[in-house]
């Protein structure tokens, strides 16, 4: 696409949002769908029941999927779910590590996973919402 006069073919603005990161942010929401939904139906040991995980990853989708620099509120949701993710995946990861567990048990291997994409979610949305924030009015 390219805009009229400018003669380069670069993507669209995101509607003056500096530090836009909603792109990367849907992607590591989907990535982190694919991987719970895998090692779920694997048997790790994940803290979720098999219909949790389920609920999860289509949440996580919903919510990649509604992602949008035209909807602002929809990056403080992102930042819900990526702080929760962060939580919920990165203590019991913590607690298999100082158990002893092996480093590439699987079940560690995808709760860190899940948790260390969780928390570089949780660092581009909230530069996102820094960057509506303080964007000139």
């Amino acid at each position: 696409m390219s805009f009229v006069g400018s003669g380069a073919n670069i993507p669209p603005p995101h509607y003056g949002i500096p530090h836009y990161h909603g792109d990367i942010v849907r992607a590591l929401f989907v990535l982190s769908a694919f991987i719970l939904v895998f090692a779920q139906s694997t048997g790790a040991e994940l803290p979720l029941s098999n219909l949790g995980a389920v609920l999860a990853a289509a949440a996580l989708v919903i919510v990649a999927g509604i992602t949008s620099p035209r909807l602002p509120w929809s990056h403080f949701l992102n930042a819900f779910f990526a702080m929760i993710g962060t939580v919920i995946f990165g203590t019991p990861a913590v607690e298999h590590y100082r158990a002893g567990v092996h480093i590439f048990e699987p079940s560690f291997v995808y709760l860190e996973a899940l948790a260390l994409l969780s928390l570089v979610a949780l660092y581009f949305t909230t530069r996102t919402i820094r960057g509506i924030l303080l964007r000139p009015s």
